[in-house]
């Protein structure tokens, strides 16, 4: 039962100017990005997290450095940095990329990734497909959880920054959603997600959380987690304590 957080970065200088930002270099948060990642670092100190791992983009690097930054002198300290891993970097956005949002919204395409996002491969040189960015991504994660629980037991905790619809692509593939439908899911800028990867399948616990207490993340004392192998819990159960 490996438990994963999905935390996309701050908000960026692109973000705040409505422009697609993709793998376009010198892409820095702005002062409102600084601020959420701060918080939201602050906010998930006290979690065991047995790694960090980051897309290679520098929005997200300076989102997880702010993450280890507030574990320092912490019995949660890490002692790597954060490891990167392209494969939960940004969906490659082709000719689409540095252009401004509301221009793209005027192109014959924009419908075809609101309504049948599965169909669309980005136009131009380095173009990718929406599925090929999740199929990369969900690799990617079945691939860090199986190096974590063998590194670090089955039940350990552990933190991917990455980019909106990366996450997206990935919360749909937890939920059994096809691509088509991911656009229904919200994943604002520095917002946490957390899904557990039991035995059988994923568990989506938190959704676009932007603030709050994560102290219903925290291992149970008494070491005990519900049923076995994320089970759910028939009824619903009582949640956190």
């Amino acid at each position: 039962m490996t438990t994963v957080l999905f935390v996309r970065h701050g908000r960026t200088t692109a973000n705040s100017s409505g422009v697609l930002a993709g793998w376009t270099p010198g892409v820095f948060l702005d002062d409102r990005g600084e601020e959420q990642a701060a918080a939201l670092a602050a906010r998930i100190a006290e979690l065991p997290l047995a790694a960090v791992v980051t897309s290679p983009l520098e929005r997200c690097r300076q989102t997880s450095e702010a993450v280890l930054t507030a574990r320092l002198g912490t019995k949660f300290a890490l002692d790597a940095g954060a490891q990167v891993d392209e494969r939960v970097g940004e969906c490659r956005y082709g000719d689409w990329t540095g252009q401004e949002l509301k221009k793209l919204a005027e192109d014959p395409l924009w419908k075809t990734v609101q309504t049948h996002p599965s169909a669309v491969t980005f136009p131009g040189p380095g173009g990718e497909a929406l599925r090929t960015t999740q199929a990369r991504a969900v690799d990617a994660v079945r691939d860090w959880n199986e190096r974590i629980a063998a590194e670090h037991g089955p039940e350990a905790m552990y933190l991917v920054c990455s980019h909106g619809d990366v996450i997206k692509a990935l919360v749909a593939d937890a939920l059994g959603m096809h691509l088509d439908l991911f656009q229904r899911i919200q994943v604002d800028p520095c917002s946490l997600t957390v899904i557990t990867y039991g035995a059988h399948r994923p568990t989506v616990g938190r959704l676009n959380d932007t603030g709050g207490s994560v102290a219903g993340l925290l291992p149970p004392p008494d070491g005990r987690h519900g049923p076995a192998s994320g089970d759910a819990v028939v009824g619903g159960g009582a949640g956190a304590p």
